[in-house]
């Protein structure tokens, strides 16, 4: 076997592999590669579609429902789209494609597009919307529904940072203004969240939060701002959660995880007020408070373009940063206290206290899953304790738990003092940026404070010293 058909057939196991479907097209709109994903997909089998010509085999498709038409005639990809169509076993299907142009010498002499299929998720999430409703009218009609509504009393701490966070939601609860929240996660974003909307004149109104992400751009836009009827084969009239939320408050969970184009349109709804439908023309207006929730430093996702600045300074109005557990760790005392109350109380125990040695290791650890963290491993230590024992002691815990509290990093420690003084100093300058990263769970911007240099001298030395954070 030569070269050339050796590589064909690794790339024909390739294209049947890939759980993407593929479709190929020359310049005439004949197709020469239809993958067997794709024949899942569409329902028809290979045979079928090969060397044919794909407006004989899909008559029904057209430049406002099909990639594919509207590549070849426009010669501009379109990258991540979402199409529903009906496949020829009547199945309704939901794609994200992305669409390319293939082009030789500068001619163009074909197209290729390449369709996840998202059709469960798109099922689901429209599900979700449904629920929604059912659960504002619900609601609205004043029906006791058993679902948590946090407010501050729901927030446990006395530390002055907490405290602090605390005073300036209580001061945003009743204003029109949009809220941004910085934490790390498990820090407690959503509880704040909810106690400035269920504290505050809009309590009355929806709260409903969506998680950025956890749908890709093209559906996350449909559920937003909803969906017109003949915007897409299959489509229709569904209002988003904009128009769900009118009156009262939107939680955009991670933010940092939107696409810079729905940033986009996320801000005109900001600026202007109303939204449009995705396929609609008719402008909706809608009074809704954003909050907005980043588990990343805001200014560093500014700085890697992960955030537009312009929708960071309209959702920064009232900024809220959530302090990590290792900052405040008074609270953790009156945390456990809470947790342990929680839990006797939901698994029929009778726990007083944690043991000395478990708190000192409490106070060393630097819980990276802050009091989402806290809260499970309390929780765990529960199942694990006999219903006669009253203290949580050590062997209630994970050893990997326990033995991490015990490392710490002595600034000290492998320093050779026989070496040339400029060597000593630089071991010790490693030991001091090692610690700051680690104390500050590896924030650059933390860790230079920490260290009282600029960020940029921290990140030149981390780079000389090749530091592994």
């Amino acid at each position: 076997m030569n070269s050339k058909s050796f590589n064909e057939l690794v790339l024909q196991n390739i294209l049947h592999s890939v759980d993407e479907g593929i479709h190929v097209i020359d310049k005439n709109g004949k197709t020469i590669i239809y993958n067997d994903a794709m024949s899942k997909l569409e329902g028809l089998e290979r045979h079928i579609v090969l060397d044919k010509k794909f407006s004989d085999i899909f008559p029904e498709l057209d430049e406002d429902t099909s990639t594919l038409f509207t590549v070849m005639k426009t010669g501009r990809p379109i990258l991540n789209r979402i199409q529903t169509y009906i496949n020829y076993k009547k199945q309704r299907i939901t794609t994200v494609n992305t669409t390319i142009p293939l082009f030789s010498n500068g001619n163009k002499i074909g197209a290729i597009e390449i369709a996840k299929d998202v059709t469960k998720i798109k099922k689901l999430s429209e599900q979700l919307i449904d629920l929604q409703q059912e659960l504002i009218k619900k609601e609205n009609d004043d029906i006791n529904i058993n679902i948590p509504k946090y407010t501050f009393d729901n927030i446990i701490g006395s530390s002055k940072e907490i405290k602090k966070a605390i005073d300036i939601a209580r001061r945003a609860m009743n204003s029109s203004s949009s809220v941004l929240i910085y934490g790390e996660t498990g820090s407690g974003k959503e509880l704040f969240a909810q106690s400035i909307h269920y504290e505050g004149n809009r309590r009355k109104k929806p709260f409903i939060a969506q998680n950025c992400a956890a749908l890709p751009e093209s559906l996350l836009e449909g559920i937003l701002f909803g969906t017109a009827k003949g915007s897409f084969t299959g489509a229709v009239n569904r209002p988003g959660l904009f128009e769900q939320a009118n009156g009262g408050t939107l939680l955009l969970d991670e933010i940092n995880s939107m696409s810079l184009p729905l940033q986009a349109k996320l801000l005109r709804v900001l600026q202007e007020s109303y939204i449009r439908r995705v396929g609609g023309l008719k402008d909706i207006p809608v009074d809704v408070k954003v909050i907005a929730t980043t588990n990343e430093d805001p200014k560093e996702t500014i700085e890697k373009g992960i955030i537009r600045k312009d929708l960071y300074y309209r959702l920064n109005v009232v900024y809220i940063e959530v302090p990590p557990l290792r900052a405040r760790r008074e609270d953790i005392g009156l945390l456990c206290d809470y947790f342990i109350r929680k839990f006797n109380k939901k698994f029929n125990k009778n726990v007083w206290m944690l043991s000395q040695d478990v708190i000192e290791y409490f106070n060393r650890y630097m819980w990276p899953g802050n009091v989402r963290e806290l809260e499970s491993m309390i929780e765990g230590a529960m199942n694990y304790i006999d219903s006669d024992e009253n203290v949580l002691k050590n062997h209630h815990f994970p050893v990997d738990v326990v033995d991490y509290t015990k490392k710490k990093i002595n600034v000290g420690d492998e320093i050779d003092i026989d070496k040339p003084l400029p060597d000593i100093i630089g071991d010790l300058e490693i030991k001091l940026i090692e610690k700051a990263l680690y104390e500050n769970n590896n924030n650059i911007t933390k860790a230079a404070n920490t260290l009282k240099i600029k960020r940029q001298t921290l990140q030149h030395k981390i780079k000389k010293y090749n530091i592994n954070k």
